[in-house]
């Protein structure tokens, strides 16, 4: 028909406005997070742009979940604001006839939201574990960049070099303090380059300088000269190893284990997508807009909704990790909520009729 046509490119319009809305919110707080940690050091400065995407992608099924919420709820308030919802529902035409348009936009994306969940979400947290690992791995060399003082990852050694060549290039003019063991350690060089030893450690090699060991305030300096020192700056990188949070899991991984927690894992990942489906239905009754009163309490109503869903499904899944209750208890929320939906898609096909009559008209027929 006509009208479901129209619909679905009204909601397809809106979807993509939303989503570029919501992404460029989320990612604009992430950046400026990150960038935060970036300049404390606890997150190197090439890396930032990285764990943005891969927090993007794994956040990816919440905004898609969002924004098929969000795009049902304002096209069709926008119906009843309009009044054309009115003289649908004055053609003697049900409510109910919006369904089948509104889950013909939902369910393509309730399909990218499991994919997303069931696989590139986990992919994602993992891939951004092993960056970070990486790039922490290699920070101590990293460190060594010419012109600037620079702490290592540990912070408890200082760098600086005068001129710097290359990762395995030489290097002038060197100043290195340790204040590892409770003792300050300042080194001074006129030379030096960074190899790798037989075990695979970084090694920085020092010729030609000057040590000296002791406390700032205390005469008791220990001061050496030296043709060749070697100090050991990054341990041989460890193998980054299989995932270990529940979120970096893989569901194949989490369909053979037989544990609470990747139980309530794997629950989760499978409710988004059918969470995405009830959204899409319960945003039809929830987006009735009286034009008289002037007013949208039914926006507040719907973010009501869904914070009291979500926090449903949380609260489940936790309980599930804790073993309270199965893990086909996450049905529970899905079912309460479709039957409320259900309820107010029937009750909006009569919009004269008070609740209380409402009800007892059911109660009779029952």
């Amino acid at each position: 028909m006509v009208f479901q046509k129209s619909l679905t490119r009204e909601l397809t319009f809106t979807a993509v406005g939303v989503f570029v809305v919501l992404l460029a919110i989320l990612v604009t707080t992430q950046t400026i997070n990150l960038l935060g940690r970036a300049a404390e050091g606890r997150v190197a400065n090439e890396a930032v742009a990285a764990l943005i995407g891969f927090w993007a992608l794994g956040l990816f099924p919440v905004l898609l979940i969002l924004t098929v919420f969000v795009s049902v709820l304002v096209v069709m308030t926008r119906l009843w604001r309009d009044h054309e919802m009115a003289v649908w529902l004055a053609s003697g035409l049900s409510l109910r006839t919006w369904v089948k348009p509104v889950l013909r936009f939902a369910l393509p994306l309730a399909f990218l939201v499991g994919l997303s969940s069931l696989l590139i979400g986990p992919w994602a947290e993992q891939r951004s574990r092993e960056y970070a690992e990486i790039l922490k791995q290699h920070e101590d060399i990293s460190a060594v960049s010419p012109g600037i003082f620079k702490e290592s990852h540990s912070s408890s050694r200082v760098y600086f070099v005068e001129n710097f060549s290359g990762e395995n290039g030489s290097a002038s003019n060197i100043f290195m303090q340790d204040m590892s063991k409770g003792k300050v350690s300042s080194i001074f060089a006129k030379s030096g380059r960074i190899v790798t030893n037989d075990e695979g450690e970084r090694v920085l090699v020092l010729e030609n300088g000057r040590r000296y060991v002791g406390n700032p305030g205390e005469a008791d300096y220990e001061v050496a000269e030296f043709a060749r020192y070697s100090l050991v700056i990054n341990d041989q990188p460890k193998l980054i190893g299989p995932a270990t949070t529940r979120q970096a899991l893989s569901t194949a991984y989490l369909v053979q284990s037989d544990k609470a927690r990747d139980k309530a894992e794997l629950a989760w990942r499978l409710s988004m997508p059918l969470s995405t489906i009830i959204l899409a239905l319960l945003a039809i009754p929830l987006s009735y807009f009286n034009p008289r009163s002037g007013h949208t309490y039914n926006l507040l109503l719907a973010l009501l909704a869904y914070f009291i869903y979500q926090n449903a499904l949380t609260l489940v899944r936790n309980w599930v990790m804790q073993e309270r209750l199965g893990s086909y208890a996450m049905l529970l929320p899905h079912l309460l909520m479709l039957l409320a939906a259900l309820g107010l898609l029937a009750y909006r096909n009569r919009p004269a009729t008070s609740p209380g009559r409402f009800l007892g008209q059911l109660i009779r027929k029952s």
